[in-house]
């Protein structure tokens, strides 16, 4: 994928390595190149159930590089716009449309837009040491990858703006308790348990799970009747399955001999 990102598939698991431990794995547009493609990819190679995002070294990603953006502030209003959406923000928008579960094992320190990136994911996992906070008010910033958006839905607005106006950090401790990461782990078994996890994610129906997903994140946005005629199609073709049917008969089997 790129020097500085790796991507793997094993056992129905993607994996997505950001691979720049000295930069505290800071993103280039190659890398964000990369990770968009590999996202695409995950999205429709069928031997992908589950997708794992880490970092390398001791941070998860500290933002976009700040010596890259020192070489663009010359740039027109226009031009970074333009490069926001056509670049960075090209990640959530095609996680939008990934309807396989994303998970983000946060390893270590994840600040500034690095942060937002692992807000777009499903579900988050911080090893014990691992350390977040909103960054852009200490360059003078606003959150362009997305974290306006998905941080307040995750710990509420006063929070949100809180992290967003101070830059203060967040330990994973407090993290969890404010909904910001869903389980706490040692460093030495941060990545074991996830993929523990994700193994046992990408061993249920996998159908039921995409449709979940879908349930989810469109729900959000919609009203009750709307969400009642989704979810009702959405059951009507999973209990159609062979899967679904075989599940059924073994759970009557498994009763009847009790």
């Amino acid at each position: 994928m790129s020097e500085h990102l790796k991507f793997s598939v094993e056992d129905d698991i993607a994996t997505i390595l950001l691979d720049r431990p000295e930069r505290m794995n800071a993103f280039t547009f190659e890398m964000i190149a990369a990770w968009t493609e590999a996202l695409q990819q995950c999205r429709t190679d069928p031997a992908v159930k589950v997708v794992v995002v880490t970092g390398a070294g001791s941070a998860f990603c500290s933002g976009g590089d700040i010596v890259e953006m020192g070489d663009r502030l010359a740039q027109q209003p226009a031009q970074r716009k333009a490069e926001l959406f056509e670049k960075v923000q090209r990640i959530p928008l095609t996680l939008e449309d990934l309807d396989k579960p994303v998970i983000a094992a946060l390893n270590g320190v994840a600040t500034g837009a690095g942060l937002d990136l692992a807000l777009m994911c499903d579900m988050r996992y911080a090893a014990r040491s691992a350390r977040f906070a909103e960054t852009y008010m200490k360059v003078g910033l606003v959150p362009g990858a997305g974290g306006a958006h998905f941080l307040p839905r995750l710990v509420g607005t006063a929070k949100a703006l809180e992290m967003f106006f101070t830059g203060d950090f967040v330990d994973a401790e407090e993290a969890l308790r404010i909904g910001m990461v869903n389980k706490v782990f040692d460093d030495d078994r941060l990545m074991e348990d996830v993929m523990g996890i994700a193994r046992r994610i990408a061993r249920a129906p996998e159908l039921p799970i995409r449709f979940i997903k879908r349930a989810i994140y469109q729900g959000m946005r919609n009203d009750l009747r709307t969400n009642l005629d989704l979810i009702s199609s959405h059951y009507a073709v999973v209990t159609s399955t062979d899967e679904h049917k075989a599940a059924v008969h073994r759970f009557i089997t498994a009763r009847d001999k009790t």
